[in-house]
């Protein structure tokens, strides 16, 4: 990647070199066309990498409503000189460094990307639409730079400069996201209402695209609630959103969404009828892994022991082809909630039921990272049922497997299953010897001779990474 700096030349040298440059990148890759803020075709819902289930955490004191309340102020950047060089920009360079700015940006070189738009907004004669492009380019590229404050500020100029652009709603947009992910959920949910007011004002064609934009800003409204934390509202925003003329993956989205907010709100039964529901409806939709794992959880704090097992079962036998969409994603969530489980049943006494996930867990993958921790619970179930041999068996293995083992985690469960066997093989020996000595031949009983029982390892079942 070649890197240049305007800074170091004069400004017509540095207008032509960038010229030269925009020209080879687009010869080698025209790249898409400058993103003129399009919304997209489903609204963003956020994930964890972890996806993850776990609960939106609450909003700090800087995230608290009165500081989302405060107007942003577009001062904290400073803004750069417009039309400051000599000589008009020739509409052909104009156009390749909005393409390129564009096409460094989706390639993640965001610094190179903020060089050609500054190009454009400082050059003389520059058109107001392509002057609009590169303030929206920018601020897109630092969007996905992570600089929000820069962003946010540059999404605050264009709505200043240009209020009636057409463009208009989708830089609200834009900027409703950008203000979300620095916390500042209140204001966030200002600029959504925003949206849905400008494309009431604007005239003109277009129609369908502000239909889509206001249902965008309506999702963005319900997501920003679940986020900070407010199920209530996220719970109200989702259900009404389900009544609207949707596409079918964002209908499936707002059912999902709304269940998991009564989930998090602690209404588990009301969400357990909603999962239920949404799985009945939408069984290979990508969110549906994750409900039968809120579902399993839900089913199993209303105490409803045996559901929850059932769920959770069925989830570890998901047929290869329901998983085909998004393997990774069912191997995370089936890993997720079937080591929950089955650690809360060994946990609370429930050891057959235990045994059985442990069982269909082992099965998910080869792995001696994964299987070998999972084969170790399975033993301590065998001994808990009396079925001292085949946990003997099963410990063995998992000793024979730790001698080419090249992880400490791996070394240290052989050496527990070495515990496990010595206690096993006392308990056989100390059972035989008492049974001895009740011999009826003789009438005599003796205590004499009774082995020393050996160090035991802690009978705690290990909790393996519950990721993939």
């Amino acid at each position: 990647m070649i890197r240049f700096s305007p800074s170091r030349c004069s400004p017509r040298l540095a207008r032509l070199v960038l010229a030269f440059m925009a020209a080879l990148a687009l010869r080698a890759d025209p790249g898409p066309p400058a993103e003129t803020a399009k919304p997209p075709t489903a609204p963003a819902v956020a994930r964890a990498p972890e996806a993850t289930a776990s609960k939106p955490v609450a909003p700090t004191p800087a995230e608290s409503p009165a500081a989302a309340a405060e107007p942003f102020k577009a001062e904290t950047v400073k803004a750069e000189p417009l039309n400051s060089l000599n000589g008009p920009l020739p509409g052909a360079e104009i156009e390749n460094m909005l393409k390129l700015g564009a096409s460094l940006t989706d390639r993640k070189d965001y610094d190179a990307a903020i060089i050609a738009y500054h190009q454009v907004l400082r050059g003389r004669g520059v058109p107001d639409d392509d002057l609009k492009t590169a303030l929206l380019g920018l601020a897109r590229t630092h969007r996905r730079q992570g600089a929000l404050t820069k962003a946010a500020a540059l999404y605050e100029k264009f709505l200043k400069e240009y209020p009636e652009d057409a463009r208009t709603p989708d830089a609200l947009l834009d900027l409703g996201r950008t203000l979300r992910g620095l916390g500042t959920y209140n204001l966030a949910i200002t600029r959504f209402y925003s949206v849905i007011n400008s494309t009431l004002k604007l005239s003109g064609g277009g129609f369908d695209h502000y239909q889509l934009l206001a249902k965008t800003a309506q999702f963005e409204i319900a997501e920003t609630h679940f986020q900070s934390g407010n199920f209530p509202e996220a719970v109200k925003f989702f259900t009404r959103l389900q009544l609207l003329d949707l596409a079918p993956a964002d209908h499936a989205r707002a059912h999902f969404k709304s269940a998991y907010a009564q989930h998090l709100q602690g209404l588990n039964e009301p969400a357990v009828t909603n999962l239920n529901a949404f799985l009945e409806q939408w069984p290979n939709d990508e969110n549906a892994p994750e409900a039968r794992y809120l579902l399993a959880i839900s089913l199993r704090e209303l105490g409803r022991s045996q559901e929850s097992f059932t769920v959770t079962l069925d989830l570890l036998r998901t047929a290869q082809s329901t998983m085909a969409g998004d393997p990774k994603r069912w191997a995370y969530w089936q890993r997720r909630t079937g080591n929950q489980l089955a650690n809360d049943f060994f946990a609370t006494g429930n050891i057959l039921n235990a045994h059985a996930i442990y069982s269909g867990l082992a099965e998910l993958s080869p792995d001696p990272a994964w299987r070998l921790p999972i084969l170790y619970q399975v033993s301590l179930c065998l001994e808990r049922l009396g079925l001292s041999d085949r946990a003997a068996e099963t410990y063995r293995s998992i000793v024979e497997a730790g001698k080419s083992a090249t992880s400490t985690e791996l070394h240290e469960l052989a050496r527990m299953a070495t515990w496990r066997l010595e206690h096993i093989d006392w308990n056989s020996q100390t059972s035989r010897e008492v049974a001895g000595l009740f011999d009826t031949t003789t009438g005599r009983t003796s205590l004499q001779g009774s082995p020393t029982p050996p160090k035991t390892a802690n009978a705690s079942p290990p909790n393996p990474s519950s990721t993939p």
